[in-house]
Formats: structure tokens, sequence, C-alpha cells
């Protein structure tokens, strides 16, 4: 019987090692810095193997670390002011994701709401990442890239309270009308394609802030605002592993409301170790605003978000 070379046999174990093993394995760690519970959910873009949970439940001061394989892609958001009825169906005020259980189970997130929008090793090895305001805002967020490297690997997010800023025809109240919980996009409440970037508006030459865009950027300047807001708004890593913060700022007011407190934060800065204004990034996704369906890649490079 011939023998096989031994250069093929160490050849075939290091492709059955990289099969087997988690190398290329990242880490996203979701802390929660609210003073009241968050219940993160997660989805994966199509064809992509998704993380272990879709989700769960994140008490105040309480972080939990998923693993992400190479390669993968998908987004984060924090659903709040959520419970189960009389029947055990669970659902949130805010960026429910209509599973009616606790795990999202292939479900996006229900506008408004705050999003961290993610693809691993894209085009020339890069992490691509953003946090996006174009389906609207829930909550405050910051994304801290660990041990990635780049001129444009920093913190990027909103911690901005823009609950409170909210223009009362965009305002998402809590069950009571008491208080502002979210506020949607422009895009959700008017349907115009001005404000949607479609139709005659479906370019980056054609479509331009608008009066409420320029208030979340104002508020947020390093997160999307509308769906052409690309060249502060996306961020590259090569590696490294993220932290994803929910209200990175304290808190300052407490409100009861279906045995949660539901607070508004503060208005922070992202980050004294947050870098000068990052540089254009020349790539491109497509994200369909308020969607559930994954992000589809129509060239390489940063993303466009495009609201039907």
């Amino acid at each position: 019987m011939a023998r096989l070379p031994s250069s093929f046999l160490i050849s075939l174990l290091i492709i059955l090692w990289l099969q087997t093993s988690d190398v290329g394995a990242r880490t996203f760690t979701m802390e929660n810095k609210c003073d009241y519970t968050v219940w993160p959910g997660i989805l994966t873009n199509a064809g992509v193997s998704p993380l272990p949970t879709t989700g769960f439940a994140l008490a105040n001061g309480e972080t939990k670390t998923i693993s992400a394989p190479a390669f993968w892609g998908g987004r984060f958001w924090g659903r709040t002011l959520c419970s189960h009825d009389s029947a055990g169906n669970f659902s949130c005020l805010t960026a429910d994701c209509g599973s009616g259980k606790l795990e999202c189970s292939g479900n996006g997130a229900t506008p408004p709401a705050t999003l961290a929008e993610f693809t691993l090793d894209g085009a020339g090895g890069l992490d691509f990442f953003d946090v996006s305001l174009v389906d609207g805002y829930n909550l405050p967020m910051l994304v801290v890239p660990n041990g990635g490297t780049g001129t444009n690997c920093t913190n990027t997010g909103c911690v901005t309270d823009l609950n409170t800023r909210c223009p009362s025809e965009l305002k998402v109240t809590s069950a009571d009308g008491a208080e502002a919980v979210a506020c949607k996009s422009a895009c959700e409440v008017f349907g115009q394609p001005e404000y949607c970037c479609s139709g005659a508006y479906g370019s980056q030459d054609t479509c331009k802030p608008s009066q409420y865009s320029q208030i979340f950027k104002s508020a947020c300047p390093y997160a999307y605002s509308y769906a052409y807001d690309d060249k502060n708004s996306t961020f590259t890593c090569a590696g490294g592993d993220y932290t994803i913060i929910f209200c990175p700022s304290p808190s300052t007011s407490q409100k009861e409301s279906q045995n949660n407190t539901q607070p508004q934060p503060t208005s922070t800065p992202l980050s004294a170790t947050t870098s000068t204004s990052p540089q254009e990034i020349n790539n491109t996704m497509k994200y369909e605003c308020g969607s559930n369906d994954s992000f589809s890649e129509v060239s390489i490079h940063t993303w466009i978000h495009v609201c039907p």
C-alpha cells in the first residue's frame, strides 16, 4: 500500500483543525448600565451561522458575553418595558421582535430601535460596524472595540437622551402617556420618499438630511441619522472583540412602568478615548430600513441604509 506524503498528512490535519476549532471566533459582550432591565435582541444575517442566543434579559449591572464565528454579520438592539401577558406571551413596548418569546428566533426589531450593526471579516479582512438611528431610537448605546487595530477603529454610538428631544410627531410614550420612551424615524411616520430615500430620492445625490435626521445627527454625530449618512458613521477594525453598552452614561430620573423602571439618561460624550472624526470609507452594504431581512451586499465597503 502506497504511503501518503508527510506534507499531505500535515496539510490535512491543519484543515481538519481549522474546521473544528474556534480560530477566528470573536466575542460580543453586552453590558447594561441602565437603571432598569434591558432585553437584548440579536438578528443574524441570512447565510451566516447564528449566535447561540437571539434574546435574553440583562438586569442593571449585568454583562453577558457571546462568542461569534468568523465572518459573522448581524445586529443587536435593546428591548425595553417588557412583560408577559396572562397567556404567557412575551412583548416589549419598544424594539419588540414579535416572537412572543424571550428569544427573537430570527425576527428583527420593530422600529423605533437603536441598532448596532456588524459585519466581521469583511472586505480587506476588516470588521465593519455602526450604530444606526435610521429605524429610530429607543435607548442610548455605545459600541467599544477591544483589541482591534486601524485608524478608524474607535468607539461609536449614541449616548444622548433623544427621547427628551424627540419632536411630538415622532414621539412614542409609555403606556400611561406620561413619558417619552422612544423616537420614531420620519420615514416610519410620514412614509414620504424624501424621508425614506426611496423613489426619486433613492440615491446619495438626491437623498439629503431632513430637519428630523438633523436632530438625530446633532445629538449623536457618529451614528447613522438617515440612509446615506456614511461619511462619519461607519467604522472599521482589523480583528478584536466588541463591547456593547446600554445606557453608557448615568441616568438622572426614574419612572416605574410595567414593574420595570425606565429612567432617562443624561447626555455624555462618546468617550474620552474616542478618536477624531473617522475617515470616509468607500465600502457599501445595504440595509432595508424597518425590515427583518439581513444586510445585502451591493458592493464592497461602508453601509447604506435604504428605507422602503
